[in-house]
């Protein structure tokens, strides 16, 4: 056989044997792809995304297109081929596995995640809107979770009402801790509570609950090394009752991202006009009660699965836009965005045709 055959039938087989190898070889990395986009001013699954009833809403044109990424499951094992084909995709990225999955999290326990996430989001994004629209919404401070072996256990329960504490009215969540940690531990803390069975017969019933309880609980030392903090282990939230019934139909999607999205389709069906002009215009970001914007993982799988569905410009966050920057889809405008006000007057200019006033994303 000739050196130059016998040469290449090595290289050739040593080939195939390294892909071989590569094959059976799993590494800790996880994928993350572009996923659907839909539109919040139209139809998902054969029904409208958005649904308001008990107030006037009118036709809307355009697209508020939310944006999602799709990522590989907590127990699929990514062999050596599929991460160097990964990190060669121009539209897929591969990064290390407990970036999506941290501390062993499994994909039970991560899907329960997004879907609370994505719960909460969307109540960020009604109240978000309606502020927005300078519509009033009731809100309240509630227990929103009750840390197990701590001193509340038993003694206080999620969606309990916080009325006071020590006396002092609660007006937002951050009051409970700088009250609860002016005590020192083992010092006692009283908690005057609208009980959440009573709450949910209120709002039932459409009345304001006037049934109140003292609790008193002794505050423990807070579990953080090096820390003398009391604490009684709660976390506070927020709730809110709506003047009118808004629900978000879109099911098998997870996480908090699609929260500035809603907001806006839920302006834009409850005012005249389209916010949009007809444009076709996507984004991201998380959003607050009160309007702030904030960043999202995997922006750039969202800008292009945007760029994909026709997008002409794509919402982002303010914290999103260096990550943006360095590979925008041709045809596709990044608007950086940091409120739900930014947002809206980002609309106003793309509606209007004002381009060049647009606050772009610009390479860091």
């Amino acid at each position: 056989m000739p050196r130059r055959t016998a040469t290449m039938l090595a290289s050739t087989l040593m080939l195939i044997a390294l892909l071989c190898a590569g094959v059976f070889i799993n590494v800790p990395y996880s994928e993350m792809s572009p996923g659907p986009t839909v539109n919040t001013l139209g139809e998902h699954d054969g029904e409208p995304v958005l649904q308001i009833s008990g107030r006037k809403t009118y036709a809307t044109t355009g697209h508020l297109n939310m944006t999602t990424v799709r990522v590989t499951s907590a127990d699929y094992k990514m062999n050596l081929v599929e991460a160097v084909y990964g990190w060669l995709a121009h539209d897929n990225k591969v990064v290390p596995h407990d970036t999506l999955y941290p501390n062993g999290k499994t994909e039970e326990q991560s899907t329960q995640e997004n879907a609370e996430e994505f719960s909460q989001s969307q109540e960020s994004a009604k109240v978000a809107a309606l502020k927005e629209l300078k519509i009033p919404v009731k809100s309240w401070v509630i227990v929103s979770t009750v840390v197990k072996d701590t001193p509340a256990e038993g003694r206080l329960h999620a969606g309990d009402v916080i009325k006071a504490v020590d006396g002092t009215t609660v007006e937002a969540p951050d009051d409970v801790a700088k009250l609860v940690t002016k005590h020192k531990p083992g010092e006692k803390v009283v908690f005057t509570i609208v009980p959440a069975k009573e709450q949910a017969a209120a709002e039932k019933e459409n009345r304001t609950a006037t049934k109140t309880e003292e609790i008193t609980i002794t505050t423990a030392k807070s579990a953080d090394a090096g820390e003398q903090r009391a604490i009684v282990g709660i976390s506070a939230g927020t709730d809110h009752t709506l003047p009118f019934a808004i629900d978000i139909k879109l099911a098998d999607v997870g996480g908090p991202s699609a929260g500035l999205m809603f907001a806006l389709g839920i302006v834009d069906k409850l005012t005249p006009g389209n916010l949009t002009g007809g444009k076709f215009v996507a984004g991201t970001g998380t959003i607050t009660d009160d309007g702030k914007v904030g960043p999202i993982g995997g922006i750039e799988m969202k800008t292009v699965g945007a760029r994909d569905k026709g997008a002409q410009y794509f919402l982002t966050p303010k914290d999103n836009c260096a990550a943006a920057s360095r590979d925008v889809p041709d045809g596709l405008t990044l608007v950086k965005v940091d409120t739900i006000d930014d947002a809206m007057s980002a609309l106003t200019d793309i509606r209007g045709g004002n381009t060049a006033d647009l606050p772009k994303c610009t390479k860091s």
